[in-house]
């Protein structure tokens, strides 16, 4: 099966600064991919050169298994939907033109174009806003609509640079939601974001990256088996004294439910289970806990940085 998005060894350079070192990526048809690093990382240079905006210094990239070129980029950009991080659309122009300009630029005829302005509208619940002025809606309002404008032409890759950036919490589940549908119609979706919560939530794949190189890459559910068991949560009677005094027990957090034990490093949770049984404490839960993104992500950076700093 031809990847969707294929980066191979892409280099991206603006006068001394490197913002992309050597950057290869793969994005599977029908996935969620998440392209994750902090602030500065090079998420957006890479996106730029995807989306055709910057060309690499060198190496090659792929859109549905065809090179990018200046003479194929904008038929291939045709079935590319993307919502870049700097938002912004006409001020003086009206919400329903707006939407019906960028869909003429997209190839959709008018009578077409008009029809899912409506639909997408009301789904997004911006109806009544359709004959006001850009500058007159809300940071969130216009969040919305830029999202429309992104994949009101159906595309099969949607590529969204911190969707969520200024919009409140249902208007961002919102657009889960329609992410989440997209991906059931099998559209491929590449989303940046810091955000470590948004990608744990509705990734598949992800890719980190770090000043410009890739940390870690895979399945959300493989990288995060690579990073072991980091905790136990635990849930019983007579709990009280049996786990901070346990040889194997590092830590103890107690949570609104459960209390979170951590272990000695190299320590066995089944070693500690049967401790736990053998001193007769009744036992309700005893689950290994994956560490979340958050730490995978934090752990990775800050062992990045060191090497980093290491071979300077």
């Amino acid at each position: 099966m031809t990847n969707t998005v294929s980066v191979s060894h892409a280099r991206k350079s603006y006068g001394d600064f490197t913002a992309v070192h050597d950057l290869s990526l793969e994005v599977r048809p029908g996935s969620i991919f998440g392209l994750l690093g902090p602030n500065g990382a090079g998420k957006s240079s890479t996106i730029r050169m995807i989306v055709n905006i910057t060309m690499p210094d060198s190496g090659e990239i792929k859109l549905f298994g065809e090179t990018v070129t200046p003479s194929n980029a904008a038929k291939i950009q045709e079935r590319v939907g993307y919502l870049p991080e700097d938002r912004g659309l006409y001020k003086k122009m009206k919400i329903g033109e707006q939407l019906l300009f960028f869909a003429e630029l997209k190839g959709l005829a008018r009578a077409e174009a008009a029809k899912r302005i409506d639909a997408w509208l009301e789904r997004v619940s911006m109806t009544e806003w359709k004959n006001k002025r850009w500058e007159e809606l809300s940071k969130g309002m216009q969040q919305k609509i830029q999202f429309v404008s992104t994949i009101l032409h159906d595309p099969e890759l949607v590529i969204l640079d911190e969707p969520f950036s200024g919009l409140d919490p249902i208007n961002a589940n919102l657009l889960k939601e329609i992410v989440h549908e997209l991906k059931r119609k099998q559209k491929t979706i590449i989303f940046s974001t810091h955000l470590m919560e948004q990608a744990e939530e509705l990734c598949d794949e992800i890719a980190l990256i770090n000043r410009g190189r890739k940390v870690l890459s895979g399945p959300l559910r493989e990288v995060k088996r690579s990073f072991g068991w980091r905790a136990i949560a635990i849930d019983g009677e007579n709990l009280n004294g049996q786990l901070k005094e346990h040889p194997l027990v590092q830590e103890v957090t107690a949570l609104r439910d459960h209390v979170e034990v951590t272990l000695q490093n190299g320590a066995d949770p089944q070693a500690l289970l049967k401790d736990l049984v053998n001193a007769e404490v009744r036992l309700t839960r005893f689950e290994l806990v994956a560490p979340s993104l958050n730490e995978i992500f934090i752990e990775s950076v800050k062992r990045a940085n060191q090497q980093n700093s290491a071979a300077i």
